[in-house]
């Protein structure tokens, strides 16, 4: 499915549409531009209605251009069958030959490192007799089934090919019961010990602090109390205080609970053998939804009634607007917050892993492509992993301030427009 959406997007780079579309882009910004900066009586919320259709104008036409340029040329269609059969076929050979052969699979490797699972694999060992010997941690699986009761065990019962108590792996590693009932899994996957230490280390660490300040008071910090006091300062001074004005000192213990959870379990991620928590889209999702229900339970009056009857808008247009405000405030938002932590801290990992497996793959072909690609991939893959350093304090950083962006909104949208209008 990626392959195919990824052959989509090629051809519609290369096609004429693609670019005569940039000329018709250019115009529209230029439009978008002047709308923004000409006096007039409408209100902002009515240019960006005309902003937002004239970038749906664009989009439609890109689109439709490229189909009806498509269903033109019938010689594209077979074409593109043919790449398509070439290109899977071609695939399924390579991942053949490398089964057949036991060779390294890339895409295996890759999975296993960033997905989550019911046991902690550092590294695996091939004894001279061909056996291998698995370096990890089997994690207790906790599995509630109705009319059967609780069972709880360790996924070591689990990890040959065997049934225990119901329950066995299909070809997946999916925990299933063999008679087929449903059951509810609460097991302690790597993601949720993980989790577990990072909550630890942020007991330990602002407990600690909390004692410093109650032992010495308000003189100079030292060591670990220092470093602290400048990140909290930072977060309230330059997050909490502009975003929410006179509000701040209700939501900033969640604001600086939520930049430590992600900061630190951006870092732990990057620690070879470690879980990768906030690559995990239903960490990311539980993270959203906090904001969300903040935002909800913080939200006035006013902040309803101006997506429900904006001011300053015609009522034809009303119909069109309302709609895109819903959807903009009470879905855009929360999944914008849940997608961009999740891709780029998944992205990542995923370049990093490439990059490794770049050396095993050439190695395969002869020992010196393995040794030149190695030069390169160890020197591309150090580069990305000391940016994923920066980009764990950014991107924990980003989704605070927009939390606190979001939740402002709710509770400032009145005035804000109150002074607008005087």
């Amino acid at each position: 499915m990626a392959d195919r959406w990824l052959q989509i997007l090629l051809s519609i780079i290369h096609s004429r549409n693609f670019y005569g579309s940039f000329r018709y882009s250019a115009f529209v910004t230029y439009l978008c531009d002047r709308l923004k900066n000409h006096p007039s009586p409408d209100s902002r919320m009515t240019v960006r209605l005309k902003i937002k259709a004239l970038t749906t104008i664009v989009l439609a036409w890109v689109v439709t251009a490229h189909v009806c340029a498509s269903t033109d040329d019938p010689a594209a269609i077979p074409q593109e069958s043919a790449a398509t059969e070439i290109s899977d076929s071609s695939h399924a050979a390579a991942a053949e030959s490398a089964n057949e052969e036991g060779g390294f699979n890339a895409g295996e490797m890759i999975m296993e490192h960033i997905m989550d699972s019911h046991e902690w694999h550092f590294f695996t060992l091939t004894r001279k007799d061909g056996t291998e010997w698995h370096a990890s941690i089997c994690l207790p699986v906790i599995i509630y089934t109705p009319g059967v009761g609780l069972n709880v065990f360790s996924f070591h019962k689990l990890h040959h090919p065997q049934v225990y108590k119901g329950f066995a792996l299909d070809e997946e590693n999916h925990i299933v019961r063999t008679d087929g009932k449903t059951f509810y899994d609460f097991s302690i996957t790597k993601n949720v010990m993980q989790l577990f230490i990072a909550f630890t280390l942020m007991l330990i660490l602002f407990i600690s602090v909390a004692r410093n300040y109650s032992k010495y008071g308000v003189k100079a910090p030292k060591g670990i109390q220092s470093a602290i006091e400048v990140i909290v300062l930072f977060v309230r001074d330059e997050i909490a205080k502009p975003m929410l004005g006179e509000h701040y000192k209700k939501y900033l213990p969640y604001l600086l609970t939520l930049f430590f959870f992600i900061w630190i379990n951006n870092v732990m991620g990057l620690i070879p053998g470690s879980a990768n928590v906030t690559g995990n889209i239903a960490v990311t999702m539980t993270l959203a939804v906090l904001t969300f229900i903040l935002m909800m339970f913080s939200s006035r009056k006013s902040y309803w009634l101006h997506m429900v009857s904006p001011p300053g808008v015609p009522l034809g247009v009303k119909f069109i607007l309302v709609p895109i405000e819903f959807i903009s405030n009470l879905i855009v938002k929360p999944f914008a917050l849940m997608i961009r932590l999740f891709a780029n801290m998944l992205a990542g990992h995923l370049l990093v892993l490439s990059f490794i497996a770049l050396i095993f793959i050439f190695a395969a072909l002869s020992v010196l492509a393995g040794i030149g690609a190695s030069i390169f991939s160890v020197a591309f893959a150090t580069f990305i992993y000391l940016l994923e350093l920066l980009v764990t304090a950014l991107q924990a950083y980003i989704f605070t301030v927009l939390s606190a962006l979001f939740i402002g909104e709710t509770l400032a949208v009145g005035s804000d427009h109150g002074s607008e209008h005087h």
